[in-house]
């Protein structure tokens, strides 16, 4: 007799009321929360066991898919070397080991190699480890890092003495952002309260007891943060919301000194400062949305004096600047992709640094040194694997040091990536970009993974990734939609996908599918959509308002049960993130959120096949929303589809931290995508 299919669990239901603004809700399983109950931990337990029997038939392809992945990887290899005072820092990896490994060399890289950090002797004994900080004291002597050991992003900052290799004695818990005084006798740094808010700045003097807080951040919507200025000029503390920054700053030279305000916080003015000579840099959006660049003088820094440097533009976003001895370099982003423009600061002369292809990503690299005439950046696309830069600011020249090794060989020719446009309801181009093996194009529709975030103004960044072949090579196309919510078009594409205007992002992202789907690239039962994050607040509300339109969905740590968690102000992130969602306290918000929140609009009716995959220990969404929406839902569906939730019982937000056993939930991931849309070699 064939085997009988695997019994999804059924949650308990144990009815909890509340009301909000004389709305009256009912909340099934609100007793989910209780992390480390005995019938809690059951459940996840249990919706473990039944999603490992559902997936019981894809294991060997889990296991191709794996060995595929790691054979791609340069198990063991380096990192390129960057140099900072008289030492150059890289990292790298060995073969069987699950974390990198950080090392020095002094002047030369033909001298002997020094260890500074091996994060896999950290991690002995744990089933987690992420770092926080790593920095190396200007004097080279020292090194502050922080770890966390669980998940939930709680780091323990320690110091390392790096001449004899031993651990000092400091040892501070909730630690946040670092930065040392010039002279490396004083480490300014920042901890967290008990929702995870970055909110006191303490300075503590190495080799005395003293740790003396130097501010505090009142306002709940606020958090802070320290760093030091490439020219080792200034310690800036940046207090900061969703729209609105405070900058004070302290000579790095005089780490005793009072800290000092620069401009005082005015509702939705960001600013954000750096200094050059006697001058502060200033990158502020105090005459457009998209920012501009001014610079004043240290000495009187005071908004009537500003100097414009740059002018605001409304079809380009200024995102930072990177301050040079003789250049600077403005990191710009325009059409949804980055720009980097080199000026010189004695003739204004510039020019922009050109890409070959029409959808990539750019960023800075390693550039800590200020008296550089070299910039060093990196470059990648869907098909160009990442790239590492160094570029002369003055001849234009670039060379390219090192590209991401793809073992068994990489032929770019064999993908294609394309750039489309789908019209939204009131007529606004969203960016889609694609990736696809080149013979498909023109052929029936294939099996596609579209991806989408769009939020808190964070653009999506078009990378390449070793592993995604694996999907590519099987006939998948993998897609991006650059939806309203997200940065890719600058700070109005974030304010039309924000607050009142949330639901943009769900109907972009629908028009994006209807999109490939009419224009051949892909069909509806072969369709498979993915989100993380809020990303998955997109997942649960797209397969809510159109489940009819894609074949499965793959939420990640999803953020589905938005009334409940932005009216909880113990959360962590909860108040900080009214300026992103809105204030549930406030009538028109509470009604608004509620109309589109995931767990809240679960209806009966026909949903796509879905996995769900969520971590224990996450402080950003906690294991519950997704445990309580997948409950919610198995009661509601009225299809047969695949329901699964996956809890990793040992990580945090960003799943897995060993490098290994981040490629095994990848292939778990992917052979549940395969599976749905009939691949299944």
């Amino acid at each position: 007799m064939p085997a009988k299919p695997p019994v999804p669990p059924v949650a308990t239901r144990k009815p909890r009321h509340s009301t909000t603004h004389g709305d009256r809700r009912r909340d099934d399983y609100f007793w989910l929360r209780d992390k480390g109950k005995p019938e809690v931990t059951a459940h996840l337990e249990a919706e473990n066991a039944y999603t490992e029997a559902m997936m019981k038939p894809s294991r060997a392809l889990q296991k191709t898919l794996y060995r595929e992945m790691l054979g791609r990887i340069k198990e063991t290899d380096m990192g390129v070397p960057y140099r900072e005072g008289e030492f150059w820092y890289y990292s790298r990896t060995q073969k069987g080991r699950q974390y990198g490994i950080y090392c020095r060399k002094h002047r030369s890289l033909d001298a002997p190699e020094q260890v500074i950090l091996d994060a896999n002797r950290l991690a002995r004994g744990q089933k987690y480890l992420g770092l926080g900080a790593l920095d190396v004291s200007p004097d080279a002597k020292l090194l502050a890092f922080s770890a966390d050991v669980t998940g939930f992003r709680e780091y323990t900052l320690r110091l390392k003495s790096l001449a004899s290799g031993r651990m000092l004695d400091l040892e501070v818990p909730k630690a946040r952002s670092i930065a040392w005084s010039a002279d490396s006798s004083t480490l300014f740094y920042v901890t967290e309260d008990q929702t995870k808010r970055s909110n006191r700045v303490w300075r503590h003097r190495l080799g005395t007891t003293d740790h003396t807080l130097l501010y505090e951040e009142a306002d709940e919507r606020f958090s802070v943060g320290v760093d030091l200025s490439r020219s080792l000029g200034f310690v800036f503390i940046t207090a900061h919301s969703a729209t609105t920054t405070e900058v004070r700053f302290v000579p790095a030279a005089e780490p005793d000194a009072v800290p000092l305000l620069a401009v005082s916080r005015r509702q939705d003015h960001e600013y954000y400062l750096d200094q050059h000579g006697d001058h502060f840099y200033i990158v502020t959006n105090d005459r457009g949305r998209n920012f501009r660049l001014v610079r004043a003088p240290i000495a009187d820094c005071r908004e009537a004096g500003w100097e414009q440097v740059v002018a605001h533009r409304d079809d380009t976003m200024l995102e930072a600047v990177d301050l040079f001895a003789r250049h600077y370099v403005l990191h710009e982003r325009r059409d949804a992709f980055p720009r980097l423009a080199v000026v010189r600061f004695d003739t204004g002369a510039r020019h922009e640094i050109d890409f070959p292809e029409p959808a990539y990503s750019a960023y800075g690299g390693g550039n800590p040194e200020f008296d550089t005439d070299v910039f060093r950046f990196g470059y990648e696309s869907f098909v160009t694997p990442d790239s590492v830069f160094d570029y002369d600011m003055n001849t234009r020249g670039r060379v390219l040091l090192k590209q991401q090794e793809v073992v068994g060989g990489y032929d770019a020719s064999a993908y294609r990536s394309e750039l489309v446009h789908a019209i939204a309801a009131d007529g606004e181009r969203i960016p889609v970009s694609m990736v696809y093996r080149a013979e498909r194009h023109g052929d029936a529709p294939s099996p596609m993974l579209l991806s989408g975030y769009g939020a808190y103004g964070y653009p999506e960044s078009v990378s390449f990734s070793s592993s995604r072949l694996s999907l590519l090579d099987r006939g998948m196309v993998f897609a991006l939609a650059h939806v309203r919510g997200g940065g890719d078009m600058g700070k109005r594409w974030h304010d039309a996908g924000r607050m009142m205007d949330k639901k943009n992002t769900f109907t972009d992202f629908i028009a994006c599918a209807e999109k490939v789907i009419n224009s051949g690239y892909t069909a509806r039962d072969r369709l498979v959509i993915e989100g993380g994050s809020a990303g998955g607040l997109l997942m649960g509300a797209v397969a809510n308002l159109r489940p009819d339109l894609f074949r499965a969905v793959v939420s990640q740590v999803p953020f589905v049960d938005v009334v409940n968690t932005m009216l909880d102000d113990t959360l962590p992130l909860t108040t900080g993130e009214y300026e992103e969602w809105g204030n549930p306290n406030e009538p028109a918000a509470y009604a608004y959120m509620k109309s589109y929140s995931p767990y809240d609009n679960l209806v009966a009716q026909d949903y796509p096949a879905m996995l769900v995959e969520t971590s224990i220990n996450d402080s950003q969404v906690m294991y519950w929303e997704p445990a309580k929406y997948v409950a919610k839902l198995r009661t509601l569906k009225t299809d047969g589809n695949p329901l699964l939730l996956k809890t990793n019982m040992d990580a945090g937000h960003a799943g897995a931290s060993g490098r290994y056993d981040y490629l095994k939930e990848i292939a778990f991931t992917y052979a549940f995508i395969l599976g749905v849309v009939g691949v299944v070699r």
